[in-house]
């Protein structure tokens, strides 16, 4: 009897916890489950702004995936996915080509740049490790340059970051704290070094909570950091940003331009052909995309609607994580062809902000948290989700434990 072909694309938050909860729920003779990546690793996406700033090194944030998953019950191909032909059930790869009976999308985030002249081409994004890594490499050759050209330029010096979300604080904190340790190692005085955030929103951390926002702010003030809000990034150029506030246009010289604004998913949804906004597909209460039983999407290729505001839940690892053992279930149910499906609720616990590595704000079971003891928790959430991809194992070998 042939056994069903289950194809995971991506092996982000989402596509691991899946593969993982489906070694638990089905044997090996059931189904035959490949797993699907373009790297050997799976890489911590929600450390990516301390690989940018170099507060840590990039292999700290990643770990080989078939250190992680059973390869007795999944295979591990690392190939590059080019389009998915959902008619004829078949995913094209640069190497090759997969059957499946059931596949779930989890390719993850790609920038949205929002048509913005010359972000595209003239700014940095946080989008993998690969590109975290540049952003590193590059504030450090732009540092070595300063002393060693002829006329010193100090917008060289000057790095901005556009967007005041999530990711644009948690990377502008990293920066903060690297600053110094820059200008030291570089022999420049730190008045020279300029960080600037732009946000288009009237606030920094949209929806975030007005005391937290106001601490975070300060906080970051404090260590040098200068906030443009309610400014709007007009168009990127080889020398920074134009942006526009009111009626004010300001051109910004800048060494460094990182775009922490915006994220869709992936630019093969749209190519399927699956029903999607800005590449994200609004699945249906057991994370299918509309009219395809068997193609499931998680992770931040999918949306998912929050019905007490009728707004979708932020793409967020946590939302990704509970995600995947849903997905595996509902699977499950289908490859035996018993029991019930599954709908996808989420069990949000609360939102973490890094400030860098000593600080934080958060709203976690309804309480606010500030400095050390907000950080103390960020640590833990990061901890508690290397345990969930790979146990004690993997959280002795990549954790944060500097909780103080």
């Amino acid at each position: 009897m042939r056994k069903p072909k289950i194809v995971i694309l991506g092996a982000g938050y989402g596509g691991m916890m899946t593969a993982l909860n489906l070694q638990k729920k089905l044997g090996v003779n059931e189904a035959e489950v490949t797993l699907v990546n373009k790297n050997d690793y799976h890489y911590e996406s929600t450390w990516l702004h301390e690989v940018s700033a170099g507060t840590i090194h990039h292999d700290r944030a990643r770990f080989k995936i078939t250190n992680t998953i059973n390869t007795n019950k999944t295979k591990f191909v690392q190939d590059t996915v080019t389009d998915i032909k959902l008619e004829e059930q078949r995913v094209i790869l640069e190497n090759g080509e997969l059957e499946y009976d059931y596949l779930v999308v989890a390719l993850g985030y790609e920038s949205e740049t929002f048509g913005i002249k010359g972000l595209k081409e003239h700014a940095f994004s946080i989008a993998n490790i690969n590109s975290a890594r540049l952003i590193r490499e590059h504030i450090d050759f732009v540092f070595a340059t300063y002393n060693n050209e002829p006329e010193k330029r100090d917008e060289l010096l000057t790095m901005v970051v556009g967007g005041a979300g999530f990711t644009g604080i948690e990377f502008v904190a990293e920066l903060a704290n690297r600053v110094p340790q820059l200008c030291k190692e570089y022999d420049i005085p730190r008045e020279k070094v300029r960080v600037i955030c732009v946000e288009a929103a009237p606030t920094a951390l949209p929806g975030f909570d007005p005391e937290l926002v106001e601490y975070a702010v300060t906080q970051l003030e404090r260590k040098g950091v200068e906030f443009k809000i309610g400014t709007a990034i007009k168009e990127c150029t080889e020398e920074g940003i134009i942006v526009a506030k009111d009626d004010q246009i300001e051109e910004i010289k800048a060494g460094t331009v990182v775009w922490a604004a915006g994220v869709r998913g992936s630019y093969l949804i749209e190519k399927a052909g699956i029903e999607n906004m800005r590449a994200r597909v609004k699945v249906d209460p057991q994370l299918r995309a509309p009219g395809l039983d068997n193609v499931f999407v998680v992770g931040d290729c999918s949306l998912v609607i929050n019905p007490e505001i009728d707004r979708p839940y932020p793409p967020t690892a946590q939302v990704a994580m509970q995600q995947g053992p849903t997905c595996a279930h509902n699977i499950s149910v289908l490859v035996r062809g018993q029991g019930e499906l599954q709908e996808f609720k989420p069990d949000l616990k609360g939102t973490v902000c890094s400030l860098g590595h000593d600080d934080a704000i958060g709203m976690v079971f309804g309480k606010k948290l500030f400095g050390t003891s907000a950080s103390f928790m960020k640590k833990v959430i990061d901890n508690r989700s290397l345990f969930m991809q790979g146990g004690a194992g993997l959280v002795m070998k990549k954790g944060k434990f500097n909780f103080f």
